[in-house]
């Protein structure tokens, strides 16, 4: 396997951008694809924001910011994105039908050494693997937040190289994360599925009108003392991706939860990221001092 210099971003949507710029503080080459010029706008504004949260922390130093912000780059040529890339990370929406046709594109144009990674919540790599035309090099390596929430899963199919783990392993610690193999292929990976439990019990108690939302997530709040309950957390991480997870689901609990979601997806409120999804932001109810009382 190729030692590994350059990373190719795929989707610099949140949490695209956010690997994206890890990688570029860790001292690597990014080059970031997408299909508009406003995605990279909104893409430079969030490494903005991050790098002047991780300045005011002692965690990069501000005359760094130039060096870090020089190794990144933007293409909407998805050749160019490409042409020398040891590594793509796929961030683009949680949608099989949309990864599948992404990974048919790359799989064409990427030169032979390149690795590829997926960034799924909920998809299983087994289900891209084939159709990006080297499935030996293929796997999910899906992080969290990246930089409050370190966790980057590594989850290979049956029939990934398994010489293709440790070098994930390495480029995770590498990117300042901390790297869990998942021994076979599982949806949601081991915390996505331990917090599925969580939102699908929040989303119960508020679709059968147990509780209100901020009841529910107050309970949650005072119990495990955490400054984000369910419903909080589902706007952390958009309402429109949780919609995607849910959708698909025929029990009955889901369809009414992924019910509720579309309510809000439908007046634009798709949480934190839009300044309003089940709380307003910047300044959220479960923020306000009372909210514990």
């Amino acid at each position: 396997m190729t030692k590994i210099k350059n990373i190719t971003i795929l989707g610099s949507g949140n949490l695209g951008s956010r690997i994206g710029l890890q990688a570029a503080i860790s001292g690597y080459e990014v080059i970031f694809y997408d299909l508009n010029d406003a995605a990279f706008i909104r893409a430079a504004d969030v490494f903005q924001k991050v790098l002047k949260h991780l300045t005011k922390h002692n965690l990069v130093k501000s005359e760094d910011h130039d060096s870090i912000l020089s190794r990144i780059s933007f293409t909407s040529d998805a050749a160019e994105a490409v042409q020398d890339a040891d590594l793509i990370s796929e961030s683009v929406t949680e949608e099989l039908t949309i990864k599948q046709k992404v990974w048919e594109q790359f799989g064409k144009v990427s030169p032979d050494k390149t690795i590829f990674t997926t960034n799924t919540s909920y998809l299983l790599p087994s289900q891209l693997a084939e159709i990006s035309g080297r499935p030996e090099k293929f796997c999910a390596f899906h992080f969290h937040d990246v930089f409050t929430a370190r966790v980057v899963d590594i989850m290979p199919h049956a029939g990934t190289d398994p010489t293709l783990i440790p070098l994930l392993e390495d480029l995770g610690r590498k990117l300042n994360q901390v790297p869990v193999i998942i021994k076979q292929e599982s949806p949601g990976y081991v915390f996505n599925f331990m917090l599925m439990a969580l939102i699908g019990a929040a989303g119960q108690l508020k679709t059968k009108n147990i509780a209100d939302i901020e009841a529910i997530d107050k309970s949650w709040m005072v119990n495990f003392n955490t400054p984000l309950g369910p419903f909080g957390i589902l706007d952390n991480i958009g309402l429109d991706t949780a919609w995607h997870v849910v959708h698909g689901r025929a029990d009955k609990a889901s369809v009414a939860f992924s019910a509720l979601l579309k309510t809000y997806i439908d007046q634009g409120k798709l949480g934190e990221k839009t300044g309003e999804g089940f709380y307003k932001y910047p300044n959220p109810e479960y923020r306000q001092s009372h909210f514990m009382k």
